[in-house]
């Protein structure tokens, strides 16, 4: 018995060894995963130079005190967004009510004594037609009420003068904008020219760089430029393109104002931009901008097959300065009609083989 159990192994064996030498066909590769792609492609472009640049209100101002008091209401703070008119400051009016109303007494008063004076003068001269009076008397019941009514002049001029000033204890916006900066706080003593509070128009941005003398003349000719600001992604046409007409003797570079259009928004004073302007067209290899991602001094892209079924390859690639808002332009590292993961991240965790860690960690 124990002979046939052996003679039964060895057939086995003999059966699973012709198995192992036949030409059956691999299992087939799980199907890779997918992922969004865009191929790499030569398109014609915009050759552009590109300069640094800040962006700046055009209308941009600080609202002062014009007369001391004490501020009693701040109705904005940094951020409000605030329509022309409104009132953003009240400062204390009671002194600049009670010289108000003293002025108005005063100008009753020299209201009464100009109607005295020329009810006078009238008296004078009927006096005078019936031979009463001298003509010295009428001249100086005439010079009375001439000063009488100079006086009055003066009068409501200084009530004038004091409603005004009584006008400034409520300050109101210039124009429709942000507000940037408050200077002061509520209950603080407020005097002549002490700043209150910063705003700017969010429609009228422009961007300005200072560019080299010798690109002048090329910007000129061709007046076009985009807007890009790195921090919020975007990128924007230039409404209006402005060479100022002196330039630094210092750096030999002349300050150029571009304005942005007035629905850019997302973007405030001060922030950091940079200036593409074009110069001319040419074709260019453009990579979606989306596909490609830094690691360090890496500047690469994942390479997905055309099959699918092979892992996402990294690749260096070399960047240049021609491009969009989508693509930019390569200028090593891929060729065109290849296709790139728009998902680097998710196209980088396909590409680690499966069981990498466990076999890092036997």
């Amino acid at each position: 018995m124990r002979a046939g159990t052996l003679a039964l192994i060895g057939a086995f064996a003999a059966v699973l060894g012709l198995s192992g030498c036949g030409d059956a066909p691999p299992p087939k590769a799980p199907p890779g995963p997918e992922f969004r792609a865009a191929a790499v492609e030569i398109r014609e472009v915009d050759l552009a130079y590109s300069a640094e640049a800040v962006i700046e209100a055009v209308r941009q101002s600080t609202v002062s005190a014009q007369l001391s008091g004490r501020i009693v209401e701040l109705r904005f703070d940094v951020g409000d967004y605030v329509k022309q008119g409104e009132v953003i400051v009240r400062i204390d009016e009671r002194a600049a009510g009670q010289a108000l109303a003293a002025s108005q007494a005063q100008v009753r008063e020299a209201d009464a004594a100009a109607r005295n004076a020329r009810l006078q003068l009238e008296r004078s001269r009927q006096l005078l037609v019936q031979k009463f009076i001298s003509q010295a008397a009428l001249d100086k019941a005439e010079a009375d009420s001439r000063q009488a009514q100079a006086r009055l002049s003066g009068m409501l001029a200084g009530a004038g003068q004091a409603a005004t000033e009584r006008s400034f204890a409520t300050i109101v916006a210039p124009y429709s904008g942000v507000v940037s900066a408050r200077h002061v706080e509520l209950g603080e003593l407020a005097v002549p020219g002490k700043p209150l509070m910063t705003g700017f128009d969010p429609s009228t941005l422009r961007a300005v760089a200072n560019v080299p003398q010798a690109q002048i003349a090329a910007l000129q000719a061709s007046g076009r430029a985009r807007i890009e600001v790195p921090s919020t992604g975007r990128w924007y046409d230039v409404r209006q393109l402005t060479v100022v007409p002196s330039a630094d003797p210092r750096t030999h570079t002349t300050q150029v104002r571009l304005e942005l259009p007035e629905d850019a928004r997302g973007i405030y004073p001060g922030v950091f931009a940079r200036a593409h302007f074009a110069v001319g067209r040419a074709p260019r290899l453009l990579a979606p901008r989306a596909a490609v991602f830094q690691r360090s001094e890496l500047t690469a892209v994942y390479v997905i097959g055309n099959d699918g079924a092979r892992r996402p390859q990294l690749r260096q690639v070399r960047l240049g300065t021609a491009g969009d808002e989508q693509s930019i332009e390569v200028l090593a590292g891929l060729k065109p009609g290849e296709r790139v993961a728009l998902e680097p991240m998710k196209a980088g965790m396909a590409a680690v083989p499966a069981g990498a860690g466990m076999g890092a960690g036997r």
